[in-house]
């Protein structure tokens, strides 16, 4: 038997009011989707297809126009320590070292210092970092901060990850390893994880599952069931399964950035029409 639901968004719609236009702008469009516990779960699709405002929906920043979000069958009506977002920019407090800014969040929350202490030492060890926790953020390359970033989101113990694009202000090179460490941290800690990447091969590497939004306004267009054993070394991006699950989503994007770009040939098209 499969896990049981951990999130799950029921008819998620978003529309913007736009204040020059005096109209609205639709950027989720019915989103409906499950997220089992202990999953991990990408979502990718076209450049403002509304994968960020849909996590931030989940994170109970910005309320839905209609449609509802549940975790562990609550409505989620605002945010929580039962939801941790990770960002590109890792934003530390540049006056906290490593082990000040994993022990923010307890900090904050009032946990008594012996117990915070032994938490935020676990996690600097379980993200690999043991020895560096009195250096300060600018002492650390991008990847470090990011592992700070990662282990200050475990430190609260959320129930679910939400992971806006971690990697994508590091080097190529750094962002492998960084995705290689990322499932590592992941088996250990346990937790459930939506990941928004513009990636492809990063979404196959680490997912269990992805879903692959349409273009603006976004819906859920197709989900794909990565089935490629784990533990999973690097080397399984030349694995031709790999490359197989690679291009079947990337045609699945494409075909929605071409229907966009002919739309958007289209609107001004008819706008041009209209000022003639």
């Amino acid at each position: 038997m499969g896990a049981a639901v951990k999130l799950e968004a029921r008819g998620i719609c978003l529309e913007y009011y736009q204040a020059r236009t005096e109209s609205g702008l639709l950027a989720l469009d019915d989103v409906s989707l499950e997220v089992r516990s202990g999953e991990f779960v990408s979502m990718v699709g076209p450049s403002g297809c509304g994968k960020t405002t849909f996590l931030t929906v989940v994170d109970g920043l910005l309320p839905p126009t209609a449609g509802r979000i549940y975790l562990d069958g609550k409505e989620v009506r605002e945010p929580g320590p039962d939801r941790a977002m990770v960002f590109q920019d890792a934003s530390l407090l540049p006056w906290r070292t490593v082990l000040g800014n994993v022990l923010y969040g307890l900090e904050c929350q009032k946990v008594d210092r012996r117990s915070a202490l032994d938490r935020a030492r676990t996690l600097i060890d379980m993200v690999g970092l043991s020895g560096f926790e009195h250096h300060y953020p600018h002492e650390l390359s991008g990847g470090m901060q990011q592992r700070v970033n990662l282990a200050r989101a475990l430190a609260l113990d959320p129930q679910i990850l939400l992971m806006d694009e971690p990697f994508a202000s590091l080097d190529a090179q750094t962002r492998e390893l960084m995705q290689e460490e990322l499932l590592a941290i992941w088996q250990r800690a346990g937790k459930t994880v939506l990941f928004v990447t513009h990636q492809i091969n990063e979404a196959v590497y680490l997912s269990d599952r992805v879903i692959v939004f349409s273009a603006r306004p976004g819906r859920v267009k197709r989900v794909i069931p990565i089935e490629i054993e784990r533990p999973r070394k690097l080397r399984v991006k030349r694995d031709p399964r790999f490359l197989r699950y690679e291009d079947e989503i990337w045609t699945q994007i494409e075909d929605e950035v071409k229907k966009s770009a002919l739309a958007e040939r289209e609107s001004r098209g008819r706008v041009a029409e209209a000022s003639a």
